[in-house]
């Protein structure tokens, strides 16, 4: 026995070497890939990105929004953790018969826990087969590759329950409270010798060293690489979410032309915290199941996305470095990357070039059918930033190659000749504020000339300036400022556009000209605070200029209203018994967390009923004017605002509420297209509020 037990040591020892081996040649190799990107700037905010690791990563948090796939997951998470102390006891028996792990007269209870923790691993399993295979969930690919985990877990938890139960007959040990599924296991097997049950342990056991290794180097090789890149993904995420990177157009003149390029069109061209989202994604098609261009039938797939970019890096790495991403190497032939791996580097270099990301790899098409409304990050559960990432690419397209949407260049060029999309006169900016001269809107030179100070810059946005459905909304909110005594001024004719329609769209050059005339404009009339009643600027305001060297207190007007509702300055008072539902602007929810204010206002009318629809808050669907496809056509499956109409409609609304200009326009339209316009009406929040706090004025109006 002793000879065997040598023996059986030695080849443990080579077997866990050679699996740690390929393990870490594996995840060496995806390294020296990331490694081809572009370093990363860090800010140092560790405590910060520590709490999301914990809450995130440890927390489960966003696994859990999908209830059942979420409670799956804890189940194997913790499970898998937990089951590593009852893989190194099993270990120790087949090193060293007779002997466990040391826990003295604790040793019971732990074995008792760790066939609980088993079971429950097994229930999970099944569970998640059931899911993927049995009820078919859409987001979730099948096929035997997609279900290959749960085969290894299965297998690793039903080998160390056998033979653990090999190991009673084996030893003659008596059935056991400690062991009670060992001890059925050993029962139903009571016939055998215990030289036939010794076998039978050293096969099981066996089985379970080899499945741990070869799940060890399955791990970085496959979608569960993000066992390893979700936790640093997690880390390094983005402090404010869906902040685009400032490019910067100082150029070496050493540079030939050809050279010159914005943007990424090389996968080379990502920055390596970026590459690490290809590696973490774990194929769980919950950022697809939300994408407002996936589910009304558009090409996009932000899961491909990260899916198709991660296996072209896999083979540009293997090209450049001459490193297979796939060990044992000589188990794949000539397959995938092992192709270039293998070829002369000048050749498999050669051969890679001639493959082009945007184009071969990643269409335009789905490029453009972003809305950039971050549905996909919210619901990724390991923090894949996939708009940023879609950003870049569409920034080259435009900025390096030219190419972009006829509507989309033609909004853009009105904003750059007339500081609006529609291509209107800068001169007639301020003219909306002539439909109503009974309330009190002051230019900032106006006031001036009488010598008053304004506390608040009202930034009207192009929306509000021109868009007569839109014009409406800022003159109620002129109205209830007056009324609750807010000091602001407008900046009339000197406004211009913001520049998010031209960043998002792609021209970051344009964009930066923009900002830069505006942070004149502000700094010149000492702008310190700044509300508005597009979401959009108030992003790009509050998280994007900062970066070109402006900084003030940015408000949204529901979160100015909100707070002269809850002070008394604004009361409302005249009853609207409608029945209300409210859709979350992106730009002002995923982007910002803004939820509370605009319902606390709605809640605070008397008479109106706030319904939620299915999709909401965090989760809320896109009306699909982001991204500045507000000024394109749909021209591929439905349109996204009819959509997000039709889901506000389940519930039966008289009116659907936003607070944003962009959204209501899509809501309106998409009101209009399922022919309930007449029946049901779309406000913003800043109208039923003045409804109800100028109610007694109106009845007086009409008296």
């Amino acid at each position: 026995m002793s000879t065997f037990l040598t023996i059986n040591l030695i080849a443990f020892i080579v077997v866990v070497l050679y699996g740690l081996y390929l393990f870490l040649k594996a995840v060496s190799t995806r390294l020296a890939y990331m490694k081809l990107g572009k370093k990363s700037e860090f800010d140092g905010k560790v405590k910060e990105r520590l709490q999301d690791v914990w809450t995130i990563v440890f927390g489960q948090s966003k696994l859990l929004k999908d209830k059942k796939s979420g409670t799956i997951h804890v189940l194997m998470f913790y499970g898998f953790i937990l089951v590593q102390f009852g893989a190194i006891d099993m270990f120790i028996k087949g090193l060293a018969p007779g002997k466990h792990l040391p826990f003295g007269p604790l040793y019971p209870a732990f074995t008792f826990f760790q066939e609980f923790v088993t079971l429950a691993i097994l229930f999970a399993v099944a569970w998640a087969f059931y899911r993927r295979y049995i009820e078919k969930l859409v987001r979730l690919k099948r096929g035997w590759y997609a279900g290959l985990v749960l085969i290894f877990i299965g297998t690793l938890m039903i080998s160390v329950l056998f033979g653990n139960g090999m190991l009673q007959i084996w030893e003659g040990k008596p059935a056991t409270w400690a062991e009670p599924v060992a001890s059925s296991i050993a029962f139903v097997f009571g016939f055998l010798t215990p030289n036939a049950a010794m076998v039978l342990f050293f096969i099981a056991w066996w089985i379970h060293t080899i499945t741990i290794l070869a799940f060890l180097v399955y791990i970085p090789q496959s979608k569960h690489a993000h066992l390893i890149a979700a936790p640093i993904n997690v880390f390094l995420s983005k402090r404010v979410p869906g902040k685009l990177k400032t490019i910067s157009f100082d150029l070496d003149e050493e540079m030939e032309e050809e050279e010159f390029a914005f943007g990424v069109g090389k996968v080379e061209d990502f920055e390596q915290y970026q590459m690490l989202d290809f590696y973490a994604c774990v194929e769980c098609g919950r950022c697809t199941s939300v994408c407002p261009a996936a589910t009304t039938g558009k090409m996009l797939s932000p899961m491909d996305i990260m899916i198709k970019l991660r296996d072209h890096l896999n083979d540009k790495g293997a090209a450049v470095t001459g490193k297979s991403p796939w060990v044992p190497s000589f188990a794949f032939g000539d397959q995938g990357p092992n192709k270039f791996a293998r070829m002369e580097r000048d050749a498999a270099i050669e051969e890679m070039n001639a493959v082009s990301m945007i184009g071969d790899v990643i269409t335009e098409e789905e490029i453009f059918a972003c809305t950039t409304c971050r549905n996909c990050e919210d619901a990724c559960p390991v923090m894949n930033e996939h708009v940023g990432t879609i950003m870049d690419m569409r920034r080259y397209l435009v900025m390096t190659e030219g190419k972009i949407d006829p509507e989309a260049q033609r909004a853009v060029m009105n904003i750059e000749r007339q500081g609006n999309p529609w291509g209107l006169s800068k001169k007639d900016r301020i003219k909306w504020r002539e439909l109503d001269e009974d309330v009190s809107i002051p230019t900032i030179k106006e006031l001036k000339k009488e010598d008053k100070e304004f506390e608040y810059l009202f930034w009207v946005s192009s929306m509000g300036a021109y868009d007569s459905r839109s014009q409406k909304i800022a003159l109620d909110f002129a109205k209830l400022m007056n009324e609750a005594g807010v000091s602001f001024a407008i900046l009339g004719n000197k406004e211009a556009n913001s520049g998010d329609t031209a960043r998002r769209i792609g021209n970051e050059f344009l964009f930066q000209e923009i900002a830069e005339k505006n942070i004149k404009e502000f700094t010149k009339n000492g702008v310190t605070k700044i509300v508005t009643i597009d979401p959009h600027a108030y992003n790009i305001f509050k998280n994007e200029y900062p970066d070109l060297g402006f900084e003030a207190e940015v408000y949204h007007h529901t979160q100015l209203l909100f707070d002269l509702v809850r002070e008394g300055k604004l009361q409302p008072k005249g009853r609207i018994e409608q029945r209300l539902t409210y859709h979350d602007s992106c730009y002002l929810g995923r982007y910002n967390g803004v939820y509370d204010p605009p319902r606390e206002i709605l809640t605070s009318i008397p008479g109106l009923e706030l319904v939620e629809m299915v999709r909401t808050r965090e989760n809320g669907m896109c009306c699909g004017a982001g991204g500045g496809l507000m000024w394109t056509e749909e021209t591929t499956g439905n349109r996204v605002n009819v959509a997000r109409t039709e889901q506000a409609l389940e519930v039966e609304p008289s009116i659907i509420s936003s607070a944003c200009p962009f959204c209501l326009t899509m809501l309106s339209d998409g009101t209009k297209a399922k022919d309930v316009d007449q029946d049901i009406s779309t406000m913003d929040v800043a109208e039923i509020l003045a409804l109800s706090v100028f109610a007694d004025v109106k009845e007086e109006q009409t008296a």
